[in-house]
């Protein structure tokens, strides 16, 4: 074995050894309000956060009562992705549903 092909082998054993750290999650909350429908919200779960029909639903009610409620956890850039189609989607409609996100 060649000397350069010894020092690959040596940095990719190197490089497998280290640890990879998983990113730190976001929940992702909706946001009561008194203007967006419930089936505008239970839509947005279905089509943003792929939620079954029964599983959306008993999401938006407890938004309904509650004033908030966790739509999903997601890493950093996810939570920001879905929580911008969500606005988006809301605007086309006219309705303020908002969402936002914590650190777990």
């Amino acid at each position: 074995m060649g000397r350069s092909q010894y020092k690959i082998e040596h940095e990719i054993e190197e490089k497998t050894g280290q640890k990879v750290e998983r990113p730190p999650l976001y929940r992702v909350f909706l946001m009561n309000d008194d203007y967006t429908t419930m089936d505008f919200v239970v839509h947005v779960l279905e089509e943003v956060f792929h939620k079954q029909n029964v599983e959306a639903t008993r999401i938006m009610l407890h938004v309904h009562k509650n004033g908030k409620g966790l739509a999903g956890t997601y890493p950093r850039e996810i939570a920001e992705t879905k929580i911008d189609k969500v606005h988006r989607l809301a605007r086309q409609k006219d309705f303020p549903l908002r969402c936002l996100m914590e650190k777990e």
